[in-house]
């Protein structure tokens, strides 16, 4: 059975709008995902702020409120039924105990035991990998297995293959799985 690794914010859940809407809030600005072109997020953000746009993802309570992304818990229950699904997520200070709770709720299927927290999801034992972040995709890639990303303006400088949705992803993979 092929093992999928698979990311937890802005690839399950939508991090980035709970993020941004904090931020916007107080600092009256508009940021969104759209305007990201890099991933350094304090690039985009208003000078008083800066560096302190991280701050906001050691806010208590922030993970809690993040939705799924379309269409990610269905198509989710469709793969484990044929594929080993391991989430992978790294992880800031109260974030550890949201995102089990997270994961509890929306994805009792996967369950908490398939969690796994880590900065170097190169390391993790698995087929295929799905997340957003440039250096995880580079990472993953270069140990020579495949790492696809979830499309955002942010990460179109690496080269993976890429999808727009989870839809797009269970084709992917199942091709992918076909084929290899």
């Amino acid at each position: 059975m092929y093992t999928l690794l698979i990311d937890m914010d802005s690839v399950i859940c939508d991090l980035m709008t709970e993020w941004h809407s904090r931020y916007n809030r107080d600092y009256n600005d508009q940021l969104s995902v759209d305007k990201l072109k890099c991933w350094a997020s304090e690039k985009y953000v208003k000078q008083e702020c800066g560096d302190k746009i991280y701050d906001y993802l050691d806010e208590p309570g922030l993970f809690l409120q993040l939705e799924p992304l379309p269409h990610a818990i269905e198509v989710l229950k469709r793969l484990q039924q044929k594929y080993e699904i391991l989430i992978v997520t790294s992880s800031r200070t109260y974030a550890y105990t949201e995102k089990e709770q997270w994961v509890e709720k929306h994805l009792p299927f996967i369950g908490k035991r398939n969690l796994i927290f880590t900065h170097r999801k190169d390391k993790v034992n698995g087929d295929l990998l799905f997340d957003d972040a440039p250096h995880n995709l580079i990472a993953f890639q270069s140990t020579g297995r495949t790492a696809i990303a979830m499309d955002y303006p942010y990460n179109r400088t690496v080269d993976v293959p890429r999808v727009a949705n989870w839809l797009q992803f269970e084709t992917y993979v199942h091709t992918y799985f076909r084929e290899s």
